[in-house]
């Protein structure tokens, strides 16, 4: 088939995987939208429509960005529905609502996932994603002001008017995903998870399993530190979230660099990338996961997109396990910004 580029390729196939109860498959390796327009440096539009168009032609079906991610004008919305146009029934277009944009110098940090803030900001996504509908309309963070029966009763709506095909959570605790799920049965849970990050495991992973829930981990390089390229917090610029991630600092980055020279001894015998290994042990944890690195490499894209053909053995599963039992030394956030139900 021509590709979207105007270059003859055929379009691969992943393996499918579903994510929850209601109807919901992609494929096994998604893309995370964030790092293209905020959080890991200067932006480059070309370059980012370009790598998700061939996000596509490797057969990439769940595409996520955010209201957020577009700090406040919707950038990064813009960016991604001009990048599926051609494609757009093909895909899972995944976004979220629940910050408080109105200040740009403050965004990200105050919360509104109020009835009619959810509606404003489904409106803005579905033009900005030139869509009539969104398949995928996640809660980004829990607003302690709004019931989530509330939230969960909106987002109902919008899917019985058919603007809205599935409903998701993200870094949403056991007691929340229970309610807003009685509610408005929640598809999929979005939270970080990765072989340095492991505070899902213990609380939320088996509650999703029991209510049928998928779940989509972000962040599951490690934001980075699972690239192979990984340097000082000092080494990046101040628009650069890693930066100031605690995971970055002295102390911190070198134990967590010795264990990422294990693990990529670990993936060099078997003859694939650190990179490849976090993904496939990720894959391996669940066949209800998808996870969604970002990249706006088209070369490291293809290596994600591999991992999901990769199967570890049951040694390699116990190697990576021995090496990081625990997740990365250093908080993923600041205190004040962590999940309440989180151990780190």
């Amino acid at each position: 088939m021509p590709s979207v580029d105007g270059m003859n390729s055929e379009k691969a196939a992943l393996p499918q995987r579903h994510l929850g109860s209601q109807g919901l498959q992609a494929g096994a390796i998604g893309l995370g939208t964030m790092g293209m327009t905020v959080a890991y440096g200067d932006s480059d539009s070309a370059r980012s429509e370009a790598t998700i168009r061939r996000a596509y032609e490797l057969g990439v079906t769940l595409f996520d960005t955010a209201e957020m991610y577009g700090l406040g004008e919707g950038s990064s919305e813009k960016l991604l529905g001009r990048a599926v146009e051609p494609f757009r029934d093909e895909v899972v277009l995944a976004t979220k609502f629940g910050f408080d944009m109105s200040d740009p110098s403050d965004i990200g940090t105050r919360l509104d996932s109020r009835p009619q803030r959810i509606r404003e900001v489904a409106e803005n996504s579905l033009r900005y994603l030139r869509t009539d509908h969104i398949d995928l309309l996640y809660q980004h963070r829990v607003d302690p002001d709004v019931p989530i029966e509330d939230v969960a009763g909106t987002v109902g709506e919008l899917i019985a008017e058919g603007k809205v095909r599935w409903f998701g959570l993200s870094e949403a605790g056991p007691d929340i995903i229970r309610r807003a799920h009685a509610v408005t049965p929640v598809s999929v849970l979005q939270t970080e998870y990765s072989v340095l990050e492991r505070s899902v495991e213990a609380q939320i992973l088996p509650v999703i399993r029991e209510l049928g829930i998928g779940f989509v981990p972000y962040s599951p390089l490690g934001r980075g530190f699972l690239t192979g390229g990984v340097q000082p917090a000092t080494a990046y610029p101040a628009n650069d979230m890693r930066s100031r991630d605690d995971r970055w600092q002295p102390g911190n980055y070198e134990r967590n660099l010795a264990a990422i020279r294990s693990l990529t001894a670990l993936a060099q015998k078997r003859g694939i990338t650190v990179t490849q290994l976090a993904l496939a042990w990720l894959l391996a944890q669940g066949d209800e996961i998808v996870p969604i690195p970002g990249t706006r490499d088209p070369d490291r894209l293809a290596q994600n997109v591999a991992a999901a053909r990769i199967d570890l053995t049951a040694d390699e599963l116990a190697r990576v396990q021995q090496i990081v039992p625990h997740g990365a030394a250093g908080s993923r956030y600041p205190r004040e910004r962590m999940p309440s139900w989180s151990a780190r």
